[in-house]
């Protein structure tokens, strides 16, 4: 009989580390007890409990992910396996992309806006309540896309403005803004415990 493996085991989380501030969300697991993995071909996606898919230029990660097939790799992983889109990586995981169009991972019902907020100069940090525990969550917006519309089954845990700035479906997440350019890291922990609980309910038996 096979032990399982405690509940507190380490958890092995890749960044997407094709572009954008992978580091940054390296350090925060790092920080959080777990374990970074940085991601550049599809075949360090094997033994990975999660991934993040960080911000940057949607547009250049996706010439990135043509290679080796890596996208459509990464539309059938991301499916069964906890995923984290921050601002680009948002876009990246959206079923709908607008202004302009563009190819995406379909992984996640929401319907993304492109650079909604401006160029990089219109930049700003917001401090708002949200649906986490604790104080106010500071939120960094770098050329931010904006989240116009969920589905039934996507939960808004942050907003800006009315829309949804932090979005939970399932095993996927995703956030308009960089939770890893804060000192408030609240959100990746959100994460990983999301991942704990994916981890836990796929090891029970049918």
């Amino acid at each position: 009989m096979t032990e399982k493996a405690p509940a507190n085991q380490p958890l092995t989380i890749g960044v997407l580390a094709l572009q954008g501030a992978y580091d940054a969300h390296a350090r925060t697991l790092t920080a959080l007890g777990a374990f970074p993995r940085l991601v550049r071909t599809p075949a360090e996606l094997k033994g990975l409990d999660g991934l993040i898919m960080p911000g940057g230029e949607s547009t250049t990660m996706l010439k990135f992910l043509e290679r080796n097939g890596f996208f459509d790799i990464l539309q059938t992983w991301v499916r069964t396996t906890p995923t984290f889109g921050t601002c680009a990586g948002a876009i990246l995981l959206a079923n709908h992309v607008e202004h302009p169009p563009q190819p995406s991972l379909g992984a996640l019902d929401i319907t993304v806006e492109r650079n909604a907020y401006g160029r990089q100069i219109d930049s700003s940090i917001l401090t708002a309540p949200t649906s986490l525990p604790g104080p106010p969550l500071e939120m960094v917006f770098i050329r931010a896309p904006r989240i116009r519309s969920t589905g039934p089954g996507v939960e808004t845990l942050a907003t800006r403005d009315g829309f949804p700035t932090l979005v939970r479906s399932g095993h996927i997440m995703a956030a308009t803004f960089h939770p890893e350019l804060s000192s408030d890291s609240r959100v990746h922990q959100l994460f990983l415990d999301l991942v704990r609980d994916h981890k836990t309910a796929a090891a029970k038996p049918s």
